[in-house]
């Protein structure tokens, strides 16, 4: 967190000066930051940033509901419904919780995979970058361009003032200065405490502050050891028992994921889902199916699950990763049917997920441990879970 905190006053630095043409002491820049925080707490939740006045980032990434989006959106909340009412996305809206820790999208020549960026394909390589991308996309907020985010912007008078003392008073003279100024913003807003407490279950056992039960502990036991699951593989970055662990070491896997049919029968999409090859910087075919491995935080309170939603309940998706490994693992309790086959076959990291396979308890366990992980403000939506 600290090393956000000092990368987050840099760009302040930088951009303030940029702006002002002025020296600011640490102070003031301390004091802008904080004006940035609250325009982007204004920015995050205005719907009239969207074309017909009804969606903002807010409701995507709702602060109530683990900052997913939790409307039932005529598909189970397996993605996203755009301002227009009718447009469906083919990919739930990721977490926007604990997202300020992702590191810059780049290729982890050491373990040669690729790691960071934000979106489940990395297309963006900073929260500022992803919180451009909904306003002036057709299919999520719809505005027509640009500079019809800002004219909206300059119907407030609160974000005139507000861009004009925190950048200067010639912010507006250009759209594209304007429109940065707001993703800049939002995403100081979003690496605020408020998107990553650490004050989880968890969090709070490892400062002596709570028990674990025998089945949480059990579960943690079983989640941090390479022995006995591959958990650790993909959501371990720092550690067992390190403070501020994210649980994810964002980097990009295929894991079989199926095809969410039940989706794709709303939103009309036909098209295999590329992954990560949807990003512009990724043109090899190796890369092909493989997506972002997302954070575990809150994830007990975020159904449904994978990049697009296809399972309901976090049991199932332990019983998925088990199958792999325990041949009498073979029906979605879901379906009550056969697994479906992946959507991406040929990429698949079998090695990754190779592990020896789970009892019925330890499956039991290994949720136990994983609604520890519920941050203090969402604890009670565990009560139905």
């Amino acid at each position: 967190m600290k090393y956000i905190k000092l990368a987050s006053l840099a760009a302040s630095v930088l951009l303030l000066s940029a702006c002002t043409n002025t020296t600011l002491t640490k102070e003031e820049i301390t004091k802008k930051t904080k004006m940035k925080e609250e325009l982007g707490r204004a920015l995050y939740f205005d719907k009239n940033l969207s074309k017909n006045r009804t969606q903002a980032c807010a409701t995507c990434h709702n602060p109530e509901a683990g900052f997913v989006d939790n409307r039932d959106n005529g598909i189970e909340s397996m993605a996203s419904l755009g301002d227009d009412g009718k447009s469906i996305g083919d990919r739930q809206a990721p977490s926007a919780a604990y997202a300020m820790f992702s590191p810059e999208f780049h290729y982890d020549k050491k373990n040669k995979v690729f790691k960071g960026g934000q979106f489940w394909d990395g297309r963006e390589h900073t929260l500022a970058g992803q919180a451009g991308g909904p306003p002036t996309n057709p299919a999520e907020m719809g505005m027509e361009s640009k500079e019809t985010v800002v004219d909206r912007l300059k119907e407030n008078p609160y974000y005139i003032e507000s861009f004009k003392t925190i950048y200067g008073d010639d912010i507006f003279s250009s759209n594209e200065k304007t429109y940065k100024a707001m993703t800049n913003s939002i995403e100081k807003f979003e690496m605020t405490k408020e998107f990553a407490p650490f004050d989880s279950k968890y969090d709070r056992f490892l400062k002596g502050e709570y028990d674990l039960t025998p089945l949480e502990d059990l579960g943690k036991s079983l989640f941090f050891s390479n022995n006995n699951n591959s958990c650790a593989t993909c959501h371990v970055l720092k550690g067992e028992d390190k403070a501020g662990e994210t649980f994810t070491s964002y980097e990009y896997h295929n894991i079989g994921t199926p095809i969410n049919h039940k989706l794709r029968a709303k939103n009309g999409v036909k098209d295999i889902d590329v992954g990560l090859l949807n990003n512009p910087a990724i043109i090899d075919k190796k890369e092909l199916g493989k997506y972002k491995v997302p954070t575990l935080r809150n994830v007990a309170v975020t159904a449904p699950y994978m990049h697009n939603g296809v399972f309901k309940d976090l049991r199932t998706v332990v019983e998925f990763y088990d199958k792999y490994n325990n041949k009498e693992r073979t029906i979605n309790p879901e379906t009550k049917k056969a697994w479906d086959e992946p959507e991406v076959k040929e990429t698949i990291d079998l090695e990754k997920l190779k592990a020896k396979k789970q009892s019925d308890r330890k499956v039991d366990a290994l949720v136990a441990f994983m609604k520890l992980l519920t941050d203090k403000r969402y604890e009670h939506l565990l009560e139905n879970k």
